[in-house]
């Protein structure tokens, strides 16, 4: 009888040690699996908008360096990164000219925005805009002879003011107004030159692309939806114009729609503020920045997102 007792416990013995043994190890585990903090991200980068060679190999982009907006290119691949500022200025919203020979791009002094140009490889800085004007949001011309731009909607910012967009030319540098009345930004015309395609913020919680002829006439407004919509880009055929909208309501996205307005398409289904839409000059990949808030700062970095047809 006692043999069989002790027989019998042997086995219950040791499922208890291998049961206390499994608890231990859970246990162990989940202390291990609980974090001792949060971590805070601590380290922000910041590069942003990026527009494509007329040869679609290199792109000329902004990244913040030492605090400061400085120019830099890059293969389209994102190799062989060349800076082309060095001074103690900030430079924005640069523009490779159809030629490829020159960079527009908006500097910032300790007194004005002004719209100036350079040589592709940053040489020879040339200021176009007058001192009295504040400029910004350059574009070019088809045949690389002229720049347009406009007045800066921001000198009191976070309140709108009254913008112009004009166009001056390079080897004269007379100024031509294009479209008046409003706050009217980031202009842009069509590659036949047939039109200009423009961003007019119309209330506190609205702006819309607008497209007018490209002498100014004839205004009409192409997406006419209650949300922010604007940074309009013509394709490269003309066909389609690219833009950025919070329309989806969750942050800003880059969407296309055909030039009259029609068959709006989400491009990417990207989280944060997806702006400043740029077209690969073959119209098969759309280029734009993507700006996501984390912790005590935002990371802004360039996004391509090719197109099916």
């Amino acid at each position: 009888m006692i043999s069989r007792l002790n027989s019998s416990a042997s086995p219950l013995a040791f499922v208890s040690v291998l049961l206390a043994m499994s608890l231990a190890w859970l246990h162990a585990a989940a202390a291990a699996d609980r974090a001792l903090s949060i971590p805070v991200q601590i380290t922000h980068a910041e590069n942003f908008d990026p527009f494509p060679s007329p040869d679609g190999k290199k792109l000329v982009f902004i990244s913040m360096l030492s605090s400061r907006e400085q120019l830099f290119t890059m293969n389209a691949d994102g190799s062989n990164i060349v800076q082309l500022t060095r001074d103690d200025a900030d430079h924005e919203d640069p523009a490779w000219s159809p030629d490829g020979t020159k960079i527009a791009f908006v500097l910032i002094t300790k007194d004005r925005h002004s719209i100036a140009v350079m040589g592709a490889d940053g040489r020879n800085v040339e200021v176009l805009t007058p001192p009295e004007q504040n400029t910004i949001h350059p574009n070019w011309s088809a045949d690389s002879k002229r720049v347009i731009y406009c007045t800066n909607d921001d000198l009191v910012p976070p309140k709108k003011n009254s913008a112009d967009i004009n166009a001056v030319e390079l080897a004269t540098k007379k100024i031509t107004r294009l479209v008046t009345g409003g706050i009217n930004t980031y202009g842009s015309w069509s590659p036949d030159m047939k039109h200009i395609a423009f961003r007019k913020i119309i209330g506190d919680e609205n702006s819309e692309v607008f497209v007018v002829n490209g002498d100014g006439s004839n205004p009409r407004n192409i997406t006419n939806n209650p949300f922010i919509d604007g940074w309009p880009a013509w394709s490269p055929d003309a066909r389609t114009i690219a833009f950025g909208s919070n329309r989806r309501v969750h942050g800003y996205q880059i969407f296309v729609m055909h030039a009259d307005g029609a068959n709006v398409r989400l491009v990417a289904n990207t989280e944060g503020r997806g702006t400043a839409p740029r077209w690969s000059p073959d119209g098969k990949t759309i280029y734009f920045t993507n700006c996501i808030a984390k912790d005590y700062g935002t990371d802004c970095e360039i996004l391509m997102a090719r197109l099916d047809s």
